[in-house]
């Protein structure tokens, strides 16, 4: 796992995969700090299975760039099937093959702070996960062409990287960002012409959210629910969210259900294909 800094200049081995990630030590980025680790070995074996059939599916789709999506957390209950993002590219590894990487943010561990990774698909799908299901959505040949450029660029990459993090961020807010709306700002970037020069902004990238369609997803969480996670997670706040919609329970937040669905309707990409291990 590669953590990135702005001024920090195909096939999977299953067994050796493995036996890495079992003797690895301890990463907690974008993990539970009271989850195993190193994790069980049915636990890595499963999740390396899930990467090396992304990886041949993706391979066979053509595509050099996709919205990549793992389910880390159990969210059904808001009938959302997925949890997190990540922007997937195709580059080549210097000896005549290619490699998978993904760009994300991740939260440290439960705390108030993120930061962006650049990782493989294995470690990728190696994070706690709630259900071992991948899911992705192939962008327009156009819109890989602009991403792929953006996600080469690494101070480009960054440039919209807020660090203080909200697991249910406010989409029109600037004060926090969670893992999902750092992913579809960055996309926004890359499609946006009026981001393709000087120094892009989080605001930009919201404006041409809005309109361009995105619609977030409206959570339903009672008072007493999210007094109990502001007081117990420091992860979680509410107080970016516009008070009449907090005082009536309506949290809208950017999830990967969300942004698969715009994408689709705007054109974008195509309709999201999910693979189970």
């Amino acid at each position: 796992m590669v953590r990135l800094s702005a001024n920090a200049p195909r096939q999977l081995a299953l067994a050796l995969i493995t036996a890495i990630a079992l003797a690895a030590p301890a990463a907690h980025a974008g993990r539970s700090c009271a989850a195993p680790y190193p994790p069980k070995a049915q636990v890595v074996e499963h999740a390396m299975t899930l990467a090396e059939r992304t990886l041949h599916a993706l391979d066979q789709s053509g595509a050099q760039v996709v919205v990549l999506a793992r389910a880390g957390q159990d969210l059904s209950k808001y009938g959302l099937r997925y949890s997190h993002l990540g922007l997937a590219y195709r580059q080549g590894d210097g000896k005549g093959g290619h490699v998978w990487r993904v760009l994300h943010k991740l939260n440290q561990c439960g705390t108030a702070e993120s930061g962006i990774y650049r990782q493989g698909l294995g470690e990728f799908f190696l994070d706690d996960l709630w259900r071992f299901e991948a899911a992705w959505a192939v962008p327009t040949p156009a819109v890989q062409t602009k991403l792929l450029a953006l996600l080469q660029d690494q101070p480009r990459a960054l440039q919209l990287h807020h660090q203080p993090y909200n697991m249910v961020a406010y989409p029109w807010s600037l004060k926090y960002q969670q893992s999902n709306q750092w992913a579809i700002e960055t996309l926004a970037m890359a499609i946006a012409p009026e981001m393709a020069a000087g120094r892009p902004t989080r605001q930009q990238a919201q404006a041409w959210l809005q309109a361009s369609g995105y619609q977030p997803t409206t959570l339903k969480i009672g008072a007493a629910t999210r007094l109990g996670a502001r007081l117990s997670k420091a992860n979680v706040a509410f107080d970016d969210h516009p008070n009449d919609k907090r005082f009536s329970d309506q949290i809208d937040t950017v999830t990967v259900d969300s942004v698969f669905t715009w994408l689709a309707r705007a054109g974008l990409a195509q309709a999201p294909v999910s693979l189970g291990r």
